[in-house]
């Protein structure tokens, strides 16, 4: 018996061994591969940002791994038909199952970029049922290795802080080329369109609004358009939002302006971040976000807040909703390395018959040099700010105009003219 054991362990390992020598045999075969997409800042090759040395290698980082769509040509067609009122197949928009099996990644890729990333020490923390996302977590050690890179940290050149980022573009070798790996660098930290200045409260302008000191309500701006006649009856609404909030401040804001909410409000979690305000706890954007959206509409069916720490993880959660929020908004801007990088999840909206409204900042702010994205992005529709006046407090609209450079114009990321 105790021979027989010992025979059948020897067998076992041996059989472990040539596994992993099978398998560590197909990744270095594969062909080392670069992705889609740039990750490399600019700042960190032309000098602007000072490198002070390698990220410690036993760090932990979350990453995603992006996988480009299938059938780019068949997307393309499909979207023209979609959007074309003359076409049999106007607004004929598909399912996320019937998205993932006409352009969707293909399981094989998935599971090959599932092996691969465990065969590098890579943890997978997260998977997306429509195979564009995957989420890993692991050392710096092991990223570097799997994707033949370093991550260094330097010095920010305009905003008096350190980040992290690759020295060289990520080559894995896998024989699945990747669209994209979100969370190799934090060059850009994700902010709130809503402005202070000077360190101080932002005031309001208004004197015909029906809430405190005139100003507008969510409620005086559906009455200004719509009349008061239009609820949004059966629609359901995403905010995409970089960090949780407290629904108490949502709460109060009701009770300051003696109204009820009646729509429920779902916080959720994309990746693991909290939905909860963390101290010291700034939600004036999250808070806005939401009154201004329920006011508008108080007859959704419902509001969901997609709360995550990257585009990655908060758009594609935006993609696989259970059901779809068909009109989604973002009030937030940052600067990706490469503008392209979210094509797939607005492409995917698009599919499905939902918008994205992105908030184009403040007066000025788009010829100032601020970061606008994605407000220039040619599949997202740009939303800017105005001065309105009404007959009266929470009466009918009077008047307005555009604010100077702050609804739209030539992209700064030279996207072209949709």
């Amino acid at each position: 018996m105790f021979r027989r054991m010992g025979v059948s362990l020897l067998r076992t390992a041996l059989s472990t061994t040539a596994a992993m020598v099978f398998i560590l045999g197909i990744y270095s075969q594969a062909q080392s591969r670069a992705l889609a997409t740039q990750h490399v800042r600019a700042a960190t090759t032309n000098g602007e940002a000072r490198q002070l040395g390698r990220m410690a290698p036993n760090e932990t980082l979350r990453l995603v791994l992006v996988l480009p769509l299938r059938d780019q040509a068949g997307l393309d067609r499909f979207l023209t038909q979609a959007y074309d009122p003359a076409s049999p197949l106007y607004r004929h928009f598909l399912t996320v199952d019937q998205f993932t099996a006409r352009f969707g990644p293909s399981e094989a890729d998935y599971d090959e970029v599932v092996r691969f990333a465990e065969a590098h020490g890579l943890e997978v923390v997260g998977t997306s049922r429509n195979r564009l996302n995957m989420d890993v977590r692991g050392t710096v050690a092991n990223i570097e290795e799997a994707f033949h890179l370093t991550i260094g940290v330097y010095l920010h050149p305009t905003e008096g802080r350190t980040f992290y980022a690759p020295d060289r573009e990520p080559t894995p070798d896998l024989n699945v080329q990747l669209w994209r790996i979100a969370g190799l660098d934090n060059y850009s930290l994700p902010r709130p369109a809503l402005v202070r200045r000077n360190g101080f409260e932002p005031t309001s302008n208004a004197t015909t609004g029906s809430g405190p000191g005139a100003s507008f309500l969510g409620s005086d701006m559906r009455a200004a358009y719509y009349g008061g006649s239009l609820t949004g009856s059966g629609q359901s609404l995403g905010l995409l939002e970089y960090a949780g909030t407290d629904l108490a401040d949502l709460n109060t804001y009701y009770k300051n302006v003696s109204q009820t909410n009646k729509v429920p409000v779902t916080l959720l979690s994309t990746d693991g971040t909290s939905t909860s305000c963390v101290s010291p706890c700034d939600d004036t954007e999250q808070t806005i976000d939401m009154t201004q959206a329920l006011g508008m509409a108080p007859g959704m069916s419902s509001l969901v807040v997609y709360v995550g720490s990257s585009d990655a993880a908060i758009f594609n959660a935006m993609a696989m909703a259970s059901p779809l929020n068909a009109q989604l908004s973002s009030s937030w801007t940052w600067s990706p390395a490469d503008p392209s990088v979210d094509n797939p999840y607005f492409q995917a909206f698009a599919a499905q018959g939902q918008n994205l409204f992105q908030a184009a900042g403040d007066s000025g702010r788009w010829g100032s040099g601020s970061e606008i994205y994605p407000a220039d992005d040619d599949y997202v529709t740009s939303v800017g700010g105005t001065d309105l006046d009404t007959s009266s407090a929470g009466g009918p609209w009077s008047s307005e105009t555009a604010w100077s450079d702050g609804g739209g114009g030539i992209s700064p990321d030279h996207i072209s003219i949709p």
